[in-house]
């Protein structure tokens, strides 16, 4: 099966030089058979905790790559049925990519920082895509002082994904995420220009009747999304 705009997306953002790609929350395995296909990592790990597709993953990995289960290959992959929140990154040397997408910010959240605190001494960049709760998310990468790598905006089937590279690398250029997006806002096309005008709105309408209901202080929210210039 062929990606779709936002796994594409995600796709073209994995440049760097990676040993250890985590395709976490993997559903089918069509963005981590992307990036093993295009050999982007030595190793590329799917990462799910549904058993029945698990199973079937891994029959349909060993069925079209069936030589890179043998160590003298030059990309490997290997399937895990865990909880993303136990990834065993220690077992495994040198820069790890952890993606995580298609999933909600509130539980991105958590499992971003429970996986850097069971890691702190290894090396990693996390690239998410949240369906919902952005901002939470982003809350969550300034208080762990992650550094920005790059982000964008994009739309899909009228929805609209924020993509966030980050890092607990912050040695060198240190870029701190900002709490609505910084790059995103920014566009070199019309299109680009009216995805972003129509998120914003989108974003704070939402706040906004949030607000009315009274159920959850969002002013603050609301206050930050109101300072975006287009």
């Amino acid at each position: 099966m062929k990606l779709g705009k936002r796994l594409k997306h995600i796709d073209s953002m994995v440049t760097a030089t990676y040993d250890h790609i985590w395709d976490c929350c993997c559903d089918h395995g069509l963005l981590g058979a992307a990036l093993l296909a295009r050999q982007a990592a030595p190793k590329i790990h799917f990462v799910d905790i549904v058993p029945e597709l698990m199973h079937e993953l891994k029959n349909k990995l060993a069925h079209f790559y069936p030589e890179n289960i043998e160590p003298t290959s030059s990309t490997q992959w290997q399937a895990h049925c865990m909880d993303v929140s136990a990834l065993p990154l220690q077992k495994y040397t040198g820069k790890h990519l952890v993606i995580i997408a298609g999933v909600g910010g509130d539980l991105m959240t958590e499992l971003v920082k429970t996986i850097y605190q069971k890691n702190t001494a290894v090396d990693i960049d996390f690239l998410l895509c949240p369906v919902h709760h952005q901002f939470t998310l982003r809350q969550q990468l300034i208080e762990l002082n992650f550094s920005l790598k790059s982000e964008c905006l994009i739309a899909e089937n009228h929805r609209f994904y924020e993509i966030l590279l980050v890092s607990t690398d912050r040695s060198n250029f240190h870029t701190p995420v900002n709490e609505v997006g910084s790059l995103i806002w920014k566009s070199d096309a019309p299109e680009q220009a009216k995805i972003a005008s129509d998120y914003l709105k989108k974003t704070l309408d939402h706040y906004k009747r949030v607000q009315l209901n009274r159920k959850t202080e969002v002013q603050h929210i609301i206050d930050a999304y109101s300072r975006v210039t287009l």
